[in-house]
């Protein structure tokens, strides 16, 4: 019987409970509510306070990164520029090198035709007369004509007019006069290879093989060495010397390591002679 009235005394008690303690129970959730509210309208402005500091920042970063690859690239350009202008200015005083020599050669050529002048004898250059009559008015004696020299520059324009016409028998006669005639001219090296060359395209691979070896040991200095062994490679390769061509390329490559035009064929050689090998 207890038991059972227990229920109803916990709900008369409920009914108990005076309205003005909801009401304030009520409005300390509802002061709640509106301060969660607030809180997540602040935390909304936050986040996209921070989404656009975010965003300046990524453009700012962006814009940094661009504006240093731009100065890298700059950089860049101004360095191969000054590489490139040094690489002319190298070539060109090569070339001025070059010239100065040849005028050099040419200079000592004159000076040696000047002085194996026949020089005429007092009594020769004297106004003479005619033995067979006294009587004869007397004549200057005219002292023999004499054989005019030929320069460097012009032995080599001839050998190398007929190099460039094909005239290769003509060019070997023309580049071995000039290298007799001249031989400490800076050009002789490459005389030497012209030589080679000439007998390479007629298929005289001997006498190639030959020329090629006489650069490299008689001008190991010359600028035209680099060729000697390219050439030599392929003079070895023609004759099917293999391993004697490979070792002309290896050569090149390890003496010339900053050759990058004979080199690098050199390199394209030897890439084909070890597929083929293999």
């Amino acid at each position: 019987m207890k038991f059972k009235l227990l229920p109803l005394t916990v709900a008369c008690l409920m009914f108990a409970v005076p309205s003005s303690a909801a009401d304030k129970t009520h409005q300390q959730m509802m002061a709640e509510i509106r301060m969660l509210q607030e809180q997540q309208a602040q935390l909304q402005q936050m986040v996209r306070g921070l989404a656009e500091t975010l965003k300046v920042m990524t453009s700012a970063i962006e814009e940094q990164t661009a504006a240093n690859r731009k100065g890298f690239a700059d950089q860049k350009l101004i360095v191969d520029n000054v590489a490139e202008g040094v690489r002319i200015l190298r070539e060109k005083a090569d070339d001025t090198n070059v010239r100065l020599s040849t005028m050099s050669q040419e200079l000592e050529s004159l000076r040696t035709i000047v002085q194996t002048m026949p020089v005429a004898s007092a009594a020769s250059s004297a106004v003479t007369g005619d033995p067979a009559d006294p009587n004869a008015p007397p004549v200057a004696a005219v002292p023999p004509p004499t054989q005019p020299g030929v320069s460097p520059s012009k032995a080599w324009d001839s050998a190398f007019n007929d190099y460039t016409a094909g005239q290769w028998d003509l060019a070997i006669q023309g580049f071995e006069f000039y290298i007799k005639q001249f031989p400490t001219s800076p050009r002789a090296g490459d005389a030497q290879v012209n030589i080679g060359n000439s007998y390479y395209l007629q298929g005289k691979y001997r006498e190639a093989e030959t020329a090629y070896q006489q650069v490299i040991s008689n001008y190991p200095e010359s600028p035209a060495v680099p060729q000697a062994y390219l050439k030599l490679g392929q003079t070895y390769e023609a004759l099917k010397q293999v391993d004697l061509a490979r070792r002309a390329y290896e050569t090149l490559i390890k003496q010339f390591p900053n050759d990058v035009s004979y080199g690098q064929l050199a390199r394209q050689r030897l890439d084909s002679l070890n597929k083929k090998q293999e």
